[in-house]
Order: C-alpha cells, then structure tokens, then sequence
C-alpha cells in the first residue's frame, strides 16, 4: 500500500506487522514455557514410578535393575514426545489462525470447512482414532511396556514393541501377534510387581502331614537363604498345608512370592530341592495302582 509520509509509514509498521510478530513471539515463549512443564512432568513420572515401585514390593533391590530403568525412561520419552507434538500442532495452528486474520483473510469459512473435513475424517477414521487414544493412556497408565508378559484376552506373550496405534507380541508357540490398542478390552500383566507362584507336592496317602510339613518348611528356608535365589523371591515361601486328599494321593501345597518373570523357574527349583529331601527322609510317593482298582 502507497505510503505518502513517514508518519503514515510509521503508523502501518505498528499496526499488523507489529501484531503479527508479538504473536509470533508469544507463541515462541508459550512453546518454550509448555517444554519447560512437559520436561518436569517427564522427571516426576520417573520420581513417582520409582517410589511407588519401592512402595509396593517388600523386598525390592535398592537399586532398580537396568530394564525398569530403561522402561520408565522409555516411557517418559514417549509420552513426552507426545505431548511436544500435541503442542506444536496447538500453539502454532492457533498463531498461523492469528497471522491470517491480521492480513484480513476471512477465517469464518476456513473454519466451517476445517469442522466439515473433521466430521467426514472422525467418521472415516474411527477405529484409527479409537487406537490411537488408547496408546495415549496405555502409555500414560503405563499398563504394560516392551519385556513385559501379558494377556490380551486374544493372545498371551511377551511384548515386543508398543506403539500409539498397535502393539506387538510373541507368544510362547513363536507366533508374532499385531493388535490394535483399541481392539484391547482387558490386559493381564504378568510381569509387574511380583508374582506368587504355586508349588503343589504330591505324597502318599497314609503319610503323616505332621512329618512332611516340618520337612517342606525346611526346604522353603533353605532356599529363602540361599544367595543365589534370594534376589529372586520377595518374601519367604511359605506352606500352606494339604490342599487336597484323593485317590491314594496327598497334595500339599507351597506358595512362593517372586519377582516378575520368576514364577515359572523358582518351583522347579523347590521341587527338586523337596523331592532330595523327601527321598533323604523316606517319605514315599503317590501310590497309585496302575491297573486300576482291584476287582473282587
């Protein structure tokens, strides 16, 4: 536009263009400002999982192990990648908006044709959004992450990937699985906090349960003291006692708390040290006829 004086000039230069470089600025500052909260958001979610992880587990290392570290930090990577992105596209769609008004473009239509794309992209796209808000809060919950065994009600295995809009595991066969985050009703975690492991001992009938129970909790204690699983359980196994008492046979039945990804190799270890014991103090067997019950 023709500008006759410098005062006219003047007048012009801080008018739009002055607006429109304080909006810039303001949207700069609002960005580092946000950053700046994302970043001690990201190091209180670390705070807050490593207390409650304390918290939790009776006999925790002192120290987390190198994979919870990994995971936490992962996480808090993830979700505040997220929430970078989220406030870019906001900050910066709301200052473009400004600039384009400044110039004196009418947004009324843009905005009508913006909420008329977004009804027809909502409906198209349900399922893809609908996957990706559940990754949002599986992230933000963290529900489960890479390592962690789980059950999705579809399969069971181990998670090898997770992403905002599917999440990937193998299952015990080998078999890779893709679901998507929103096809998930429920998820059993099999690997946070601590597992309990069930540890059924099988005797025979007529033995003493006075005897045996004294000879189960002196195997429980030795492994609870031995170095070399200790780290792996959380509390001392304890035995619960006879369980069930059927066809020539008595269940007796230990339960041992363990840490995640334990459950499955600490009872092979308390039956091979019971059964050492057991066979050491003559305690016999089920037995069982192998040709049926007799025929009189």
């Amino acid at each position: 536009m023709p500008f006759t004086t410098w005062d006219d000039f003047a007048t012009w230069l801080l008018g739009p263009p002055l607006r429109i470089v304080l909006v810039i600025v303001l949207a700069l500052v609002a960005r580092w400002l946000v950053f700046r909260a994302i970043a001690g958001v990201e190091a209180t979610m670390v705070a807050r999982a490593e207390e409650h992880q304390r918290g939790t587990v009776d006999r925790m290392l002192s120290v987390a192990t190198g994979a919870e570290v990994e995971r936490r930090r992962q996480r808090s990577l993830t979700l505040g990648s997220l929430l970078r992105n989220i406030t870019v596209i906001v900050i910066f769609t709301v200052a473009f908006l400004t600039v384009l008004a400044e110039f004196g473009v009418s947004l009324a239509p843009l905005l009508a044709s913006a909420g008329i794309g977004g009804i027809a992209l909502g409906f198209g796209a349900q399922a893809l959004v609908k996957d990706f808000l559940s990754g949002i809060f599986m992230i933000i919950e963290d529900q489960y992450g890479v390592g962690d065994v789980i059950d999705t009600g579809e399969a069971v295995g181990t998670v090898e990937e997770v992403t905002l809009r599917v999440t990937r595991l193998r299952d015990a066969s080998g078999v890779v699985w893709f679901i998507r985050n929103g096809e998930i009703i429920r998820i059993g975690n099999k690997s946070q906090g601590w597992a309990v492991a069930t540890i059924d001992i099988p005797v025979a009938y007529d033995e003493d349960p006075a005897r045996v129970i004294p000879l189960l909790n002196r195997v429980v204690e030795d492994v609870w003291d031995d170095p070399e699983h200790q780290d792996k359980l959380v509390e001392q196994p304890s035995v619960a006692g006879v369980e069930s008492v059927s066809g020539g046979v008595m269940t007796l039945r230990i339960f041992a708390k363990c840490q995640p990804g334990e459950q499955w190799g600490m009872p092979r270890v308390i039956r091979q040290r019971v059964k050492a014991v057991l066979d050491e103090e003559g305690v016999r067997g089920p037995q069982i006829n192998p040709y049926g019950p007799s025929q009189t």
